[in-house]
């Protein structure tokens, strides 16, 4: 954990908003969970309007929120440490997700892959809401969230 001053609320919140783009990427791993376990599709109810309004984007949308948040926000040093910092790791959890989701169409080539695909759709859905859970958490009560290896990558990119 790197200390570099207090934050304020505010701050605390412009922190943890960044980590809505991976869980609301993530979702995509969710569907096989979700259709076995429609309970927690209840969990999803707090993000309907956001999900609404970022899916409305459209693909270009997206990429362009994806590369104003790095242009105009970690590349901005007037702003927090602390705000950069958790944009910063938003955005290469969402490069993993990508990643995860070219891994997982890849394996769809192979026949006879169906419940390797499911289990491991599974297993990238927990990881990334977990993820995102801890780091919006930590964001919120002050801290910087350690991921290992993303934070490292983070620390190279923001100063």
């Amino acid at each position: 954990m790197v200390w570099r001053g207090t934050t304020s609320i505010t701050d605390r919140i412009f922190a943890s908003l960044p980590y809505l783009m991976p869980i609301i990427n993530g979702l995509v791993f969710g569907s096989y969970l979700l259709s076995r376990f429609p309970i927690l599709q209840l969990l999803l109810i707090p993000l309907q309007p956001i999900l609404v309004l970022y899916m409305g984007l459209g693909q270009l949308g997206r990429l362009l929120l994806f590369f104003a948040l790095f242009m105009f926000v970690v590349r901005n040093e007037k702003i927090v440490h602390f705000i950069r910092f958790n944009t910063m790791q938003a955005i290469l959890l969402n490069i993993v997700i990508f990643l995860c989701e070219v891994l997982r169409d890849l394996l769809g080539f192979i026949p006879n892959t169906g419940f390797a695909i499911e289990t491991i759709s599974n297993l990238f859905f927990v990881v990334i809401v977990g993820t995102v859970v801890y780091s919006m958490i930590q964001s919120l009560l002050g801290r910087y969230a350690e991921l290992p290896t993303i934070s490292d990558a983070v620390y190279a990119q923001v100063r």
